[in-house]
């Protein structure tokens, strides 16, 4: 898929795991609907997105349904193309997230294209970060990969150093409507050749489910190819889909 970003997965070492961008896929592209308002539920717009997704867009008092349709297909294209490539400027990745963040999109769909339905779930590799009002952002400089598993319920967080080793995190999470909350109970830390070392964590041996008053992650976009979403701190990131290289 993302097949410009291969030079950041695939830090090659034998002692570290590798990730590489998905294979792209031709696929049908789908529709953005927007929502109607109660005294029109049955006007809907429809607009084809390049997306895996459909999600749905409540109109903004001040765009019309034309413009905020177009504006998401768009911003998606932009999101897409910085993910392949890293060269689309800064900017234009914050007008994109910026516009992707304000269309309230329909999340019924976000969690299991996400996390998959079989265990051990998705990962996805953080593309870009930015301050939670999007004036400044920039790629991520190195190698961090998430895994959400929807079916187990699991999370998974590392950082990849090549040769040099990896950090990675791992817990339970829980989904409601947009928001997956989370809660890490082991860090395993792995230094050259050497096994990793496993450290519990005691924050999460209580066995409740996350909530809010844990870190979560709320989803403004996930389709088969990237996910957007906002950290509890007021950051925002987006993700493309890869995969662990044998």
């Amino acid at each position: 898929m993302m097949a410009s970003s291969a030079a950041l997965l695939q830090a090659s070492t034998a002692f570290a795991p590798v990730f590489a961008p998905l294979p792209s896929r031709l696929q049908p592209a789908p529709r953005l609907h927007l929502l109607a308002s109660p005294n029109r539920r049955r006007r809907g717009v429809a607009l084809a997105a390049s997306s895996a997704a459909s999600p749905e867009v409540e109109k903004e008092p001040s765009t019309s349904p034309q413009e905020s349709l177009s504006a998401v297909a768009d911003s998606v294209k932009v999101l897409k193309e910085a993910a392949k490539t890293r060269k689309v400027p800064a900017p234009e990745v914050l007008s994109a997230l910026s516009n992707i963040k304000k269309a309230k999109l329909d999340t019924s769909t976000f969690f299991e294209t996400l996390g998959g339905t079989e265990s051990p779930g998705r990962t996805w590799m953080l593309i870009f970060t930015a301050k939670g009002r999007l004036e400044k952002g920039q790629y991520f400089p190195v190698t961090a990969v998430q895994r959400f598993d929807a079916a187990g319920k699991r999370i998974e967080n590392g950082i990849y150093l090549g040769p040099i080793g990896c950090l990675t995190f791992e817990g339970r999470l829980s989904w409601k409507k947009k928001i997956l909350a989370f809660i890490f109970e082991r860090v395993r830390i792995k230094v050259g050749p050497f096994g990793p070392l496993e450290i519990g964590l005691g924050s999460g041996d209580d066995g409740r489910e996350p909530s809010t008053k844990d870190p979560f992650f709320v989803w403004f976009y996930v389709d088969e190819e990237i996910a957007v979403a906002q950290g509890r701190g007021g950051g925002v990131a987006y993700w493309c889909r890869c995969q662990r290289a044998p």
